[in-house]
């Protein structure tokens, strides 16, 4: 009950903020790549583009996109931004293209700057004093975001009329004096930033990717933008911010409410709410009091990391502000001109609470990173759960559409089997002796020639006429079943039998040159040299004579005598009949018939 008591207050308190959100945000975005007397940039028009869309998307009252800017236009373009921001909440300006450091001081390059000389750079570049001089009127965030570290070709042609004057790599540090006043760059003070190798550049993509999360604090989000910029170049470039913010959390777009939990609500889910609220508050009171109330489990651990981060945090920001404060009586003891060792002391302090400085900044990033690695594991458990979720899903409604696949296979088969019983039943009402009522003999028989057809003992079309080739049929059927019905009649009884046996009962008969392969005939064929013989069988071809034996020269010898012993007839019709080498003429009234013997075929004179 106090962890719910203390989230109303944090969404109250939140919901203050977003009160304060809700007031009138506007920025001005500017992209200069269309310079005229250096190389043309090739990203900052296309970043300008991308982070205008993004805060359009982001629900912005007024967003000024301006390109290729001189000048004249770029001080009119901030001075009319300026009136906007005076009754706004938020005021953003960002900008993408050359900038120069002069001396610590920061200038922002129009395309039309020639700076021949440092001493032009007062003259033809516009100061970042002067954006930060248009944001100021705004009320809640005061936000200047620079792409400009980029490798500067000005500085390498310049003339130094003061050979002392420093021109700087890349941008200068910057502390804003304004509250709630802070400064992106692209790079830390000192470096350079990347174009990358694609139409944007990684700190514009790493912007839009994470300025627009809902409910996100800028700190955060710009921590988030670090991480994604180093990755992606290699750890070669690392934005960095400047100013600081209050103890409120800012976000660029407010969080969505929260949707009230249901009265069956999963515990973890309310664990993870609590976690999230907590998470949004970010600050040292929520992180305990979720503790308190949930010491234990896997959101207990990742409450800790971040609870650990806000403690380096708050360590970081003690110990830089005991460095400034070691700055300023170091610097004001010079001003006052004490001795020396005053002085020295003071220097001492002011190293000492320096090196404490970047101690707890070092301490600071490493708990951040623990606790970015903590919510990385929060997200990927909260993945796998919904995964897990789905796959339950997806196997329960794959078990559904089987069973329901089955049920329905059921039913389907259970219908077919009542309408094969109902047909039997008809089929067995009927007197065994005659034909039904509703059936004539031709349908019967039509009944009785399908089944024989189906049994193989017929090979005609099944047609109804019950005639001789039918009734052979059924006397085969007889034969090979076993059976003694009357061939002459198609009768209900034979019908039944036949039905009764579930495969072939006549066996299959092929004509000469055929032999059976299943259910049908098929051609023999057999190989080069060899032929088909009277037992269907294959025989070499026999290239040789016939060679003829004692017993057919003898007969030949008596069939000459007996020839040349009978009388010779004319014979009308011209064929002659030959034995052993001597021919006549057929007689009359008698024919010539080829018939086999031994040695092959001969012709024989027949008469009636």
């Amino acid at each position: 009950m106090r962890f719910r008591l203390l989230v109303l207050l944090i969404v109250a308190s939140w919901l203050g903020t977003g009160a304060a959100l809700a007031e009138k945000r506007v920025a001005l975005v500017m992209g200069n790549s269309a310079y005229k007397n250096v190389a043309r940039l090739a990203n900052p028009a296309n970043d300008a583009a991308l982070v205008g869309g993004m805060f359009r998307k982001a629900g912005f009252d007024a967003v000024d996109v301006k390109l290729d800017l001189t000048g004249s236009e770029m001080r009119k373009a901030l001075r009319e931004f300026g009136g906007k921001a005076r009754d706004a909440g938020v005021a953003v300006v960002y900008y993408a293209g050359h900038g120069i450091e002069l001396d610590g001081v920061n200038y922002l390059i129009p395309t039309d700057a020639t700076l021949e000389t440092d001493s032009d750079v007062l003259d033809e570049t516009i100061a970042l004093d002067r954006a930060l001089f248009a944001v100021e009127p705004a009320k809640q965030l005061r936000l200047i975001i620079l792409d400009a570290c980029r490798d500067n070709p000005f500085a390498k042609t310049m003339k130094r009329t003061i050979a002392s004057r420093a021109i700087g790599r890349g941008l200068a540090k910057v502390e804003p004096t304004s509250p709630n006043t802070m400064i992106a760059f692209a790079a830390k003070a000192g470096s350079t930033a990347s174009d990358g190798d694609t139409k944007n550049s990684p700190f514009a993509t790493a912007l839009v990717e994470r300025l627009p999360t809902p409910g996100l604090d800028l700190g955060k989000a710009f921590r988030f933008v670090r991480d994604d910029v180093l990755k992606s170049t290699g750890n070669k470039q690392e934005p960095f911010v400047y100013g600081s913010l209050g103890g409120d959390d800012v976000a660029l777009v407010p969080a969505k409410p929260a949707a009230a939990p249901g009265p069956q609500a999963d515990a973890r889910d309310g664990v993870r709410r609590d976690y999230e609220l907590a998470l949004q508050a970010g600050n040292r009171d929520a992180w305990e009091a979720f503790l308190q109330a949930y010491p234990d489990g896997f959101y207990a651990g990742l409450a800790r990391a971040q609870l650990k981060n806000v403690a380096a945090e708050e360590a970081r920001a003690a110990a830089a502000a005991k460095a400034r404060q070691a700055e300023d009586e170091k610097a004001r003891l010079a001003a006052e001109r004490a001795n020396k060792a005053e002085q020295e002391k003071a220097a001492t302090a002011a190293k000492a609470a320096e090196n404490a400085r970047l101690a707890a900044e070092k301490a600071k990033q490493i708990e951040e990173a623990k606790a970015a690695a903590a919510e990385q594991r929060r997200k990927d458990a909260e993945a796998a759960v919904a995964k897990a979720l789905a796959d339950k899903q997806a196997a329960e409604k794959a078990l559904a559409d089987r069973l329901a696949n089955e049920k329905a296979a059921a039913e389907k088969q259970a219908t077919e089997k009542q309408q094969v019983a109902d047909t039997a039943q008809k089929v067995a009402a009927v007197a065994p002796t005659s034909s039904p009522p509703s059936l004539s003999p031709q349908e019967t028989a039509k009944l009785v020639q399908s089944e024989l057809r189906r049994v193989g003992c017929l090979a005609s079309a099944a047609d109804g006429d019950w005639n001789a080739s039918s009734q052979r049929s059924l006397t085969l059927f007889n034969k090979y079943a076993g059976t003694k019905f009357d061939a002459k009649l198609a009768s209900f009884e034979a019908l039944d039998a036949i039905k009764a046996k579930p495969g072939r009962v006549c066996p299959l008969v092929c004509d000469h040159g055929f032999k059976a392969d299943g259910d049908a005939c098929v051609k023999i064929a057999c190989r080069a040299g060899y032929r088909v013989n009277d037992d269907n069988e294959c025989e070499k071809v026999q290239d040789k004579k016939p060679v003829a034996t004692r017993e057919d020269t003898k007969k030949r010898d008596t069939e000459r005598k007996q020839t040349e012993a009978a009388p010779a007839k004319p014979q009308s019709s011209g064929q002659m009949v030959c034995a052993s080498g001597i021919c006549r003429p057929v007689r009359s009234g008698c024919r010539l018939e080829s018939t086999s013997s031994g040695s092959g075929y001969r012709n024989v004179e027949v008469c009636n």
